[in-house]
């Protein structure tokens, strides 16, 4: 099966290397890209959509289906991951929790667990490292990375940014709890269950703009259609439209993110973690 399989990836690459030779010359004036393409989009991308950031209003609404796609993949990245990697067994081992004032680690037998108090956090291991700084400075940090994140997803329009950005943001905020604290503490402010929801609700948004776009006798992502809901002129209505999907991109890019690093950095257990 590996001769099989070595076989058919030299063919395949020799196959595209092959197909190379059509492509135009690197830097070619004359290329179709080079002669309208670009031309078009530097010069009329701000008169019909109303945004500066040209590369956002080629990626959200010219080339908006590729983009779609391309959260799609995203989102089955993420759903692999899960399905994949998720183990729903218990760990049948033995607990530890610190006492947070003293930091005196308690060894708790299976199945055995204290009494529920503010006093003792529960660690993954009797090593587990315990810096009260770098907790709080973490603590501190996160609120403020998010809000970056959400800058960059709504300034895409006029600065280098967007969905795929501030998503990544976002998911990194979430992540850096889960390494400054543990794995528990960031489930317990963003679920399990919240994350998946989370993952399909950023396709579906992108999706659903465009489903609605044809209910108001558009063609799929034509925006200028949401101008009779958003009472606006159709240019407007392109660059709101343009705002929506970065969101749902946003939204998908965040929790696949972390639904991912939850899954590798605790083989699945989402109990521990790194």
């Amino acid at each position: 099966m590996k001769a099989i399989g070595l076989i058919i990836v030299i063919l395949t690459g020799a196959l595209l290397l092959y197909a190379t030779q059509d492509f135009p010359s690197w830097g070619d004036p004359a290329s179709p890209a080079s002669t309208h393409i670009a031309t078009y989009h530097l010069t009329k991308a701000f008169e019909e959509t109303s945004v500066p950031n040209v590369v956002t209003a080629v990626l959200a609404d010219y080339r908006g289906f590729d983009t779609m796609f391309e959260t799609g993949v995203i989102f089955c990245a993420g759903l692999g991951c899960f399905v994949l990697l998720r183990l729903f067994r218990n760990r049948d081992e033995d607990s530890y929790y610190r006492h947070v004032a003293t930091g005196v680690t308690l060894h708790i037998k299976s199945g055995k667990i204290p009494d529920a108090s503010s006093e003792f956090e529960r660690i993954d291991t009797l090593w587990t490292p315990y810096d009260l700084i770098v907790k709080a400075v973490c603590r501190i940090l996160a609120p403020f990375v998010q809000l970056f994140g959400l800058y960059v997803i709504a300034h895409g329009h006029h600065s280098p940014g967007g969905g795929f950005q501030g998503g990544v943001i976002l998911g990194a905020s979430v992540i850096l709890i889960a390494i400054s604290h543990d794995m528990r503490t960031a489930i317990g402010r963003v679920s399990e269950k919240t994350i998946h929801i989370l993952m399909a609700v950023g396709v579906l948004l992108y999706s659903g703009i465009g489903a609605l776009c044809i209910l108001l006798g558009r063609n799929f992502l034509d925006y200028a259609g949401l101008s009779s809901i958003l009472f606006t002129n159709e240019i407007e209505a392109r660059s709101l439209g343009i705002l929506g999907v970065e969101v749902g991109v946003g939204i998908t890019v965040m929790a696949v993110m972390i639904s991912i690093y939850n899954n590798l950095s605790s083989d699945g257990r989402q109990d521990e973690g790194l």
